[in-house]
């Protein structure tokens, strides 16, 4: 993976997880076991969320060998607006998977492979290609990027899809899908006039594949706790 792509991705901060347990604890402060409770949490940490990926099949993506290939298709109406968003969004998400120790599958070569068969219909043909153990298949339907009845005043990006897995272990059954409905900002827009339009859309994205990514590795409750404007 370059520096320059992993440079937009944020590495869970210590101050993030030290204001979760604290968060916890301040709720539980009524209870008699608190301090017992707090204890617990700052030898071994805020309770993590299995991946939904794992908690449904029964898998791991990150196990030892396991080589995942991931790829997003956008269809033509949504490219005349976002002509690259396709290759973005799959090397975003391959980006994250590589920071919680997922081997994916370098994006450039899939990029190149998706180039040069630009007819491809199954995602199985992609990892059959690579010889990978799971493709990630994100299927867009919609992107944007502005507050929806704004023209350019407010940002908030806005996807709706689906993201599938096939196991190539067992002939590319799908075996795991996923509704995609991701707004940001959760709570409120921001203004255009604090931000160029290029930063936010480098934030949308590392955002969104992070909420992907959610879906593939463990993860906190305070995770989204700085999304809301």
């Amino acid at each position: 993976m370059t520096a320059s792509a992993e440079s937009t991705i944020r590495r869970p901060s210590l101050r993030r997880a030290i204001g979760v347990v604290v968060g916890i604890a301040l709720a539980l402060s009524t209870s008699g076991c608190a301090q017992f409770v707090l204890l617990g949490l700052l030898l071994g940490g805020p309770p993590s969320i299995e991946p939904d990926f794992d908690a449904e099949t029964g898998l791991s993506m990150a196990k030892k060998d396991v080589k995942v290939v991931v790829v997003c298709y956008a269809p033509l109406e949504l490219r005349y607006n976002f002509p690259s968003i396709d290759k973005e969004v799959a090397a975003q998400v391959s980006y994250r998977l590589f920071e919680h120790k997922i081997v994916p599958i370098e994006p450039d070569y899939v990029r190149a492979w998706v180039d040069q068969h630009p007819d491809w219909e199954m995602a199985s043909e992609i990892g059959k290609a690579f010889d990978a153990d799971y493709v990630i298949e994100i299927e867009l339907e919609s992107f944007s990027l502005y507050e929806e009845g704004t023209t350019t005043s407010l940002y908030r990006g806005k996807t709706v899809g689906f993201v599938h897995v096939s196991d190539m272990k067992d002939d590319g059954e799908r075996i795991f899908s996923k509704d995609l409905d991701f707004a940001f900002p959760t709570r409120v827009p921001r203004s255009a006039y604090d931000q160029s339009l290029v930063s936010f859309k480098r934030e949308y994205l590392s955002r969104l594949s992070e909420k992907i990514g959610f879906m593939f590795y463990e993860h906190y409750s305070g995770d989204m706790i700085g999304w809301a404007n």
